[in-house]
């Protein structure tokens, strides 16, 4: 089968298509034809091993599993001894997490993990969305912030995969949002749901005078120290990117006025992320999020799909190909 690997890390040009023998599902597991999965700033990361402290998570030299992707959509393909919760020719979508291999036509996962089935009318390429950016958004917004109608949240980077789940979800729960973003996504965010737009090339949104219940830097652009003059009494920062200073600022700021708030919403065990994916499906059916999605790519071009995520200004989420439908293949 054909894969998507770095077997060493650097620049996107490291990424590049080889084969690998089709995984054979064991007790317990199944194996997906994967047809749509996601290139995100996780991948990265994983790629390229920086920020240095990725490092200790994907490889201290290089990749310890050279085929990356975690967030995927895609049919059940085989299934092993004992494996009930799935069969084959089901609709699925979900993320096999820090073991990756998601860039691949086939992968196998344990029927426990963090997978479910995807609903009729929800797109391959829509539903590896919503595990790219929607999966992250909302236990930010939900178990982070406790957004609840009424508050005020401010999205910064609010135009990427998980900025943009942000705005939608954020309004879902009630929030009056604002979105930042660059002067060309202003339109796309105000698409999105958001009730004011801050154009970040001519404003500064944390310099503005007005105060928000939740700051969630959903690009990892800004800083706590900043966020606080735009926060009331007893607001919260959150960041999807990790550093010293967030994690020693979660400790210290539980005593003061503000808060900061640091989530590894990757590494939440199956059991916890299996309800969010039925939620998101359920909100995805009904039109309440729209996932965005800036570029699909057949898998071959897995370096071109890292391009575009290390600018850091991608249009939503970046979505590769790895395999086609039964029946499709040329």
């Amino acid at each position: 089968m054909r894969v998507a690997l770095a077997e060493r890390y650097g620049p996107p040009e490291v990424a590049a298509v080889g084969t690998r023998p089709r995984p054979e599902p064991g007790r317990g597991e199944l194996r997906i034809r994967v047809l749509a999965a996601s290139v995100g700033a996780s991948d990265g990361a994983w790629r390229s091993g920086r920020p240095w402290f990725a490092r200790l998570a994907f490889g201290l030299r290089r990749p310890r599993h050279p085929v990356m992707g975690s967030d995927l959509a895609g049919l059940v393909d085989a299934v092993g001894p004992g494996t009930t919760r799935f069969a084959v020719g089901d609709r699925v979508f979900g993320a096999t997490g820090a073991s990756g291999g998601a860039h691949a036509e086939f992968v196998v996962v344990g029927e426990n993990g963090a997978i479910e089935r995807l609903p009729e009318g929800v797109s391959w390429s829509d539903a590896a969305a919503l595990c790219d950016g929607a999966m992250t958004a909302l236990p930010f917004l939900r178990d982070g912030g406790h957004v609840r109608p009424g508050m005020r949240v401010l999205v910064n980077g609010a135009a990427g995969s998980v900025g943009g789940a942000a705005v939608q979800l954020a309004r879902h729960l009630g929030a009056e949002v604002t979105g930042v973003c660059s002067t060309a996504n202003v339109d796309h965010v105000r698409a999105l749901g958001a009730q004011h737009v801050v154009d970040r090339t001519q404003v500064d949104a944390m310099r503005t005078g007005e105060r928000y219940d939740v700051v969630f830097d959903a690009a990892g652009k800004s800083t706590y120290r900043r966020a606080r003059r735009a926060l009331v009494e007893g607001g919260v920062y959150l960041t999807t990117v990790p550093s010293w200073a967030i994690m020693v600022q979660q400790l210290t700021s539980r005593l003061g006025r503000t808060r900061a708030v640091i989530m590894f919403t990757g590494l939440r065990p199956d059991e916890v992320k299996r309800p969010d994916l039925d939620e998101l499906a359920a909100l995805a059916t009904t039109g309440v999020v729209r996932p965005a999605i800036d570029r699909v790519l057949p898998i071959e071009r897995i370096a071109d799909a890292y391009r575009i995520v290390d600018t850091g200004h991608k249009r939503g989420s970046v979505i590769v190909t790895p395999s086609t439908e039964p029946g499709e293949e040329s």
